[in-house]
């Protein structure tokens, strides 16, 4: 199982943090052990003075495939949860200016906190799904899946020309904007249509 991160997918987070608009998607991997599920805490990495949250939507690959056309890469996800992608800012900063691979300020341990998953067929439109994020009860992150720069068959499609994607493989779609800090003590809440999927303690 791998997990699939696509970076600046959203246009309003990619000018928060003065990047340019990609023109195809911008992905990077994080391993297994960067999984943090059924609500367990974060401990805060003692590398980063710098720790951001990211609220994604993460699909479910559970068909394995390589070169999927567009078209037909619908029938290779089966079910959507939430996620956060921790991101140790100072260090994507510092590998940023230097032209250096960042994954080591994203796929350290426990950077992807995971929700349970939900079957696509509970969604009335996959176009068209709103999810949230609150830090301490106060709602700083909102999206849409359609405002999505590249949607999940887009980036299905791309992604798959380059690595195959097996049974299992999570993608995690992109953040929208108000990404911030966190804190220890502080305490994280996703929602996917006004559902709270996942909780997450910093610790």
């Amino acid at each position: 199982m791998k997990i699939i991160c696509i970076g600046r997918n959203y246009s309003d987070h990619a000018k928060e943090l003065k990047n340019e608009v990609p023109t195809k998607p911008l992905w990077f991997m994080k391993p297994d052990s960067a999984l943090l599920l059924k609500n367990k805490p974060l401990y805060y990495p003692e590398f980063t003075k710098d720790l951001h949250y990211e609220t994604e939507l993460v699909f479910r690959i559970h068909k394995a495939g390589k070169y999927i056309e567009e078209k037909y890469a619908d029938k290779y996800y089966d079910a959507i949860a939430i996620g956060f992608d921790f991101t140790a800012r100072d260090l994507q900063a510092e590998a940023q200016k230097k032209g250096t691979p960042w994954e080591i300020a994203k796929a350290f341990d426990s950077s992807a906190a995971l929700s349970e998953f939900i079957p696509i067929e509970e969604f009335r439109d996959l176009n068209d799904i709103n999810f949230s994020m609150k830090r301490n009860g106060m709602m700083v992150q909102k999206g849409n899946s359609s405002e999505m720069i590249f949607s999940i068959e887009k980036i299905i499609s791309y992604v798959s020309r380059f690595v195959t994607l097996k049974i299992g493989d999570l993608i995690y779609t992109g953040t929208p904007a108000g990404v911030g800090p966190v804190e220890i003590g502080d305490f994280l809440e996703a929602y996917i249509e006004g559902k709270l999927l996942l909780k997450t303690e910093i610790k």
